[in-house]
């Protein structure tokens, strides 16, 4: 349907038709110019010109056609199926095929007057579907979420949901946010007969834990009409392909509906990605023992340091020292001294060096060692130390002593010092501690210096340090001018009864210096160790120059291999100035991976391991739940119907009032002078005209 309207009164349009005509009649009227031709040529010349004019002038009115668009749009059905592995447990071999059978009958019916799509949902919401029922979780609100997200806004007039109710990730659907506006017909499949099933339900454990630290594991164990038997709980540690036990528990069911839990303890004895099978003995008859077990995985972090305690002879500190490192689990202590055979201080993450070098000690291939693995330090330096030497293996402090005189000092904490922060306490209670003995001497911080203590002589607070920290040559280091450390924790013990503020102080000063930093130029990052088999393995990686700049210049290879020696090889993506790789769903097992790249003539490799774990949440719920569907079906406005009744939801679907076509009409506008053709009548006229007089002689 069209219409013509004007965006000015429609009687200018008179004024147009006399624009014309008055423009013809002073152009033609008088004109002798073709009375000797053909008779009337003069009238059809003038035809044409008061055409023309007046359509030009029309067209100044901007005139708008007005077009009226009707569109019938089907009803939309949605036909969405379960594809989860619990639904794999009722449909198999010949019933599996009758219900294909069923399902293509009730899409071919549907399909002749409405809008069928077929989705598939489990894991994911996906379009298809193909009956291959392999999904590892069920998430139903996530299926409302995602017909709403599509359809919401479009002539949906039903949606159809064949699944046995049973979910087991996300909200319970009757409760979902995601509103439909369609009635909804739901098919119920499974039995909702209980079996006879033992079975591990739910396990809570820690996904981290740190070596040699013990772990709490909670182990939900539920029975169905297993009442008045005997089973037993193992828990076990997968090493390989062994199995080494590590707890055997009896459990009695007494009851038909029968639900237990217990706890054990596990000790974190080996760093890396640890694996333990918790399982429950199967019993007589049971419908299933595919859920009698379940795998858990926990990453063992080995987050101890070694720290070696060397002195130049035995001393009291050291025993001080050494209490108070001791109680943090992370470190592991060791003491030896500067004369002993066979010193290999390079396998220590953290050196503290006591009263060294000394006049009898220079320790210097233990510090070249030091330097070459860039290994942090502290110094203690007291009456033994050779100060000369010490003056040169730091930068933090300026030494001018010989170290045969001593000072009684006092430490006095620096208002200035932000590299770790102390407690309140501390900075109260510490200037009272007991005097401790310093060399005398001129000693003066160097720029690169932070100093936590500064010396307290008698009364008098000098600007002289006694405890400083900071970096030489890229190495942490810290430079303590004083001994006696066990009189403050002896004195810190009588005031107090404990040694919270000798703690605090030795314990943050060694942290901060024993901070390990990532100094590799290579680096390959996973955002965890621990992988679902239904999630991809992604990897970050990033190359810095010399410059520690992030370049990403060069490929980078990894090699990523199974227990069993198989290997997958790719090429990480470039992405900005960093590296990605998705390495896609991996199936269940131990991984270990290789990744190597050559820059500036190096070769870098960077090594590390992961794991996959399985998902068995199908596994642990066997019996169908079909309330869950009836509510969903009442919600709505549908009906529920068993698997064998598929087909009938074709004339529930076609008698239902509320699925009908929609018709939609949208009005266009279009100004008229848009159109071509009104160009072309105007071309063609003028032509005419122009044509005419030139053929008969005019100009």
């Amino acid at each position: 349907m069209l219409d013509l309207s004007f965006q000015y009164p429609a009687w200018f349009l008179i004024l147009c038709v006399l624009l014309g005509l008055g423009y013809a009649a002073l152009l033609y009227y008088r004109d002798t110019t073709f009375r000797d031709q053909a008779p009337g040529l003069h009238r059809w010349l003038a035809v044409l010109r008061w055409l023309t004019v007046t359509i030009l002038s029309a067209l100044l009115l901007s005139p708008l056609l007005k077009s009226l668009l009707t569109e019938t749009r089907k009803p939309i059905v949605v036909l969405a199926q379960d594809h989860s592995e619990s639904i794999s447990a009722d449909l198999k071999a010949a019933s599996l095929e009758q219900y294909k059978q069923n399902w293509q009958n009730l899409r071919d019916a549907l399909v002749e007057n409405y809008e069928v799509h077929e989705l598939a949902f489990g894991d994911e919401v996906r379009e298809g579907v193909n009956f291959e029922m392999t999904d590892k979780v069920t998430n139903l609100s996530e299926l409302q979420r995602g017909i709403y997200d599509l359809y919401g806004g479009q002539n949906l007039g039903a949606v159809v949901v064949a699944s046995d109710g049973i979910y087991n990730e996300g909200s319970n659907p009757v409760y979902s946010d995601a509103q439909l506006s369609a009635p909804l017909y739901t098919v119920a499949l499974g039995d909702t007969t209980p079996k006879k099933d033992l079975l591990v339900k739910r396990v809570f454990n820690n996904k981290i834990a740190y070596l040699g630290d013990k772990f709490t594991v909670q182990i939900d164990i539920a029975a169905t009409n297993c009442g008045g038997q005997q089973t037993v709980l193992n828990v076990a540690k997968v090493d390989g392909d062994q199995l080494r036990p590590l707890h055997n528990i009896p459990v009695s069911v007494n009851g038909n509906d029968f639900f237990t839990t217990k706890e054990v303890v596990i000790e974190a004895d080996q760093p890396g990605v640890a694996q333990y099978r918790i399982s429950v003995a199967k019993l007589p008859g049971e419908a299933s023992d595919a859920n009698n077990r379940k795998d858990i995985f926990v990453d063992v972090l080995d987050a101890r340091q070694k720290i070696l305690l060397l002195a130049n002879s035995p001393h009291p500190d050291i025993s001080a020292i050494r209490q108070t490192l001791e109680t943090n689990k992370n470190y592991q202590i060791f003491v030896a001294y500067a004369n002993e055979p066979g010193l290999d201080v390079s396998k220590y993450d953290f050196v503290v060096l006591h009263n060294l070098p000394s006049s009898t000690n220079d320790l210097g291939g233990v510090l070249r060692a030091l330097n070459d693995k860039r290994i942090p330090r502290l110094f203690i330096a007291g009456m033994q130390t050779g100060y000369g030497a010490l003056a040169k293996e730091q930068g933090l402090v300026n030494i001018q002593s010989d170290g045969r005189q001593s000072d009684d000092v006092q430490g006095k904490v620096s208002g200035q010092f932000a590299a770790f922060s102390l407690d309140s306490k501390v900075l109260e209670e510490l200037p009272r501690f007991n005097p401790l003995t310093s060399a005398f001497g001129n000693f003066s911080a160097t720029p690169q210096a932070q100093v936590l203590l500064w010396k307290r002589i008698g009364k008098i607070d000098t600007e002289q340090p006694l405890l400083a920290v900071g970096e030489t040559n890229g190495i942490k280091t810290g430079l303590f001018l004083g001994e006696g450390l066990w009189r403050w924790r002896l004195f810190d013990f009588m005031q107090h009864e404990n040694h919270e503020i000798f703690d605090e102080l030795l314990g943050k000063t060694v942290q901060y210096l024993s901070l390990k930093e990532d100094k590799r130029k290579f680096r390959v990052n996973l955002d965890k160790n621990i992988f679902n088999e239904n999630e991809p393995v992604t990897f970050g990686a990033e190359l810095y120059n010399d410059n520690y700049e992030l370049t990403n210049d060069p490929d980078v290879a990894i090699s990523i291999r199974n227990r069993e020696g198989k290997e997958l090889t790719s090429t990480f993506n470039h992405l900005g100035k960093a590296y990605s790789l998705n390495a896609g769903i991996l199936p269940v097992g131990a991984y270990s991976f290789k990744a190597a790249t050559t820059f500036n003539g190096q070769n870098l490799v960077y090594e590390g391991r992961f794991n996959v774990q399985p998902i068995q949440l199908e596994l642990f719920e066997t019996t169908a739940n079909h309330g869950v569907l009836r509510q969903l079906s009442a919600q709505y406005g549908g009906e529920m119907v068993p698997a064998a009744a598929l087909t009938s939801l074709i004339e529930k679907i076609k008698n239902n009032q509320v699925v009908k076509p929609v018709i939609y009409q949208t009005t266009k506008t279009n100004p008229l002078i848009n159109l071509k053709w009104i160009f072309a009548l105007l071309a063609f006229l003028l032509a005419t005209e122009w044509f005419l007089r030139r053929y008969f002689g005019a100009y």
